[in-house]
């Protein structure tokens, strides 16, 4: 029976087994939700970079994406909100990515065996394709600047849920059963639950609260955003 392991942020990556994982990394507010918004609408790929230093070396190149605590880079096509991921400016085209917690996170979970970018959008195609891939787990939450958040652990533990619930995954990992526990009370109530996130009021401040619903849609797609060397694309 395979293993599941949940890290509420990318700073405790190294406390954790992870090699030989098949990873799925969190983002729910907002980097993973974009992402998976920009494949839905056609991209052909996505560059998830860490730094602006790096970014800066695409521009001119690709679709720059770009936020640090929620606002638009200066330099950036667009910002980090799905909304602007749409058919029209992304179809067939490369984005460098760079957020204030997401493409980091990303990044990290390359140590991985493989990674998935999940979000509510794509949930039940990310369980699929943990299942199939016939490993053990670990489901790296964003947080935020290496701080617990409560949105992405709610998600992880929806994700640890249904996979414990296969028959095929079982867990020993008190910050996985702590996700589902979450997850066990938020469910019959996800929006009103997720009114508790510190997040709304960040994106409230910057006038992007109207992200969050769409954020928490479960299931508009089944594409898995795959990670490797570097690039992201549609599994």
């Amino acid at each position: 029976m395979h293993q599941i392991n949940v890290c509420f942020t990318p700073v405790q990556f190294p406390s954790y087994p992870h090699e030989g994982c098949n990873a799925v990394a969190i983002d729910v507010l907002r980097a993973t939700s974009s992402i998976c918004t920009a494949f839905m609408n056609g991209a052909e790929r996505v560059i998830p970079v860490s730094t602006i230093e790096e970014l800066k070396t695409y521009v001119g190149r690709y679709i720059i994406a770009a936020e640090r605590d929620g606002v638009k880079l200066d330099f950036a096509d667009i910002g980090n909100s799905p909304k602007y991921f749409t058919r029209e400016r992304v179809a067939g085209k490369t984005i460098a990515y760079s957020t204030t917690n997401g493409t980091h996170t990303i990044n990290t979970a390359a140590q991985c065996r493989r990674v998935a970018v999940g979000s509510y959008l794509n949930l039940s195609a990310v369980c699929r394709w943990l299942e199939a891939g016939d490993s053990d787990v670990f489901l790296l939450c964003a947080g935020w600047k290496g701080r617990f958040n409560l949105e992405d652990a709610v998600f992880a533990g929806a994700v640890a849920q249904r996979l414990t619930d296969t028959g095929k995954f079982t867990t020993v990992c008190d910050s996985a059963l702590a996700a589902m526990d979450l997850w066990s009370l938020a469910k019959a109530d996800l929006m009103g639950y997720i009114k508790k996130a510190a997040q709304n009021e960040r994106l409230r401040k910057i006038n992007a609260a109207d992200t969050i619903p769409y954020c928490h849609t479960i299931d508009l797609t089944d594409i898995v955003p795959v990670y490797s060397e570097g690039i992201i694309m549609n599994d």
